[in-house]
């Protein structure tokens, strides 16, 4: 039985029926020649979401990304060093005691699972920094996603992968060339080792990498060339600057442009925050008609609940499989 049989069968009510409605919705808006805006919060790449998000990715069901810079780095940790990651299955029953002893091992705790300092960061780091150098000496400015691509791209980093390519997202990414913001980068451990190199001046300037503001100016470029003929939807996954950084596009062009561009044609978020009001990421998603985001004709769906169990869901909906 195909997990879309399934869902449909079992999933009547509450938020196991959004997600058939969100899942069916998505395939309407693709078949209506739309693309799909999907953005990552969490620790979503450590969750090992590539398994599924690289197929839809590969099948043109997700035609951007905005996500968090961990997920962007995590997604290339897992792919050279899984065989040394570290699943903690009681992490519930960690003492600090515990959590110093896997410090001192090296291990950095994400809930369920450690990722290896030296296996992953350390060897990661050693990689990116001749990219960092290069690009400083030659005086040129990135974006995040773009060292990344070009760290995959060169093949420097195949003969250390240790899960089967197929299964990131990152790689299935930078072979569609799709664009990914990541607003607030600086919030990664490749960032505040980025940020090591230029105080020790082993790196001349911060501008070695493109600023937030210029990914927004990247944004609303992608935005307008797209929406020129295609309608675009908005999957979120969890909150948080990943999801509310590019939401804002529309209301930037339409207001502060003063440019008639249509609005997010599709909206579903994944997250088991609490609705709240004055909350940004737990507001109800008619909130964001008010704010130019949303029409009152927008399909829009909330699903409260786990990302790490419902994304796969969702995508294998999509997928048909």
């Amino acid at each position: 039985m195909k997990i879309s049989e399934f869902m449909k069968k079992n999933y009547k009510h509450f938020n196991a029926a959004v997600c058939v409605e969100a899942s069916e919705a998505w395939i309407q808006h693709l078949d209506k020649g739309g693309k799909m805006f999907l953005t990552l919060a969490g620790a979503m790449s450590t969750a090992e979401l590539g398994i599924s998000l690289a197929e839809m990715i590969r099948q043109d069901k997700v035609h951007a990304i905005s996500c968090t810079g961990a997920n962007l780095e995590e997604d290339l940790f897992n792919l050279v060093a899984h065989n040394h990651y570290a699943r903690v299955p009681n992490w519930r029953e960690l003492t600090k005691q515990d959590e110093l002893d896997l410090l001192n091992k090296g291990m950095n705790r994400v809930t369920d699972t450690c990722i290896p300092e030296e296996h992953a960061i350390r060897y990661i780091e050693d990689e990116v920094l001749e990219l960092w150098e290069k690009a400083d000496k030659e005086g040129k400015s990135l974006y995040p996603y773009e060292f990344m691509y070009e760290l995959i791209r060169s093949k420097k980093l195949e003969h250390k992968y240790q899960i089967d390519p197929k299964n990131s997202w990152l790689i299935a990414a930078a072979e569609k060339n799709l664009p990914i913001f990541t607003p607030g980068w600086e919030d990664s451990t490749l960032a505040n080792i980025f940020v090591s190199h230029v105080i020790t001046k082993e790196i001349s300037r911060y501008n070695v990498y493109r600023s937030g503001a210029e990914q927004m100016g990247l944004l609303v470029d992608w935005y307008k060339k797209t929406a020129k003929d295609h309608p675009i939807g908005f999957f979120q996954i969890g909150g948080g600057i990943a999801g509310d950084f590019p939401i804002c596009v529309v209301p930037l062009i339409r207001q502060d442009l003063q440019e008639k561009y249509p609005l997010w044609s599709y909206f579903c978020q994944i997250s088991d925050s609490t609705t709240s009001y004055g909350g940004y990421s737990g507001a109800v998603p008619n909130e964001k008609i008010t704010w130019g985001k949303l029409s009152i004709d927008t399909p829009s769906f909330v699903i409260e609940s786990d990302a790490s169990i419902v994304a796969p869901l969702v995508f294998h909906y999509v997928l048909g499989l």
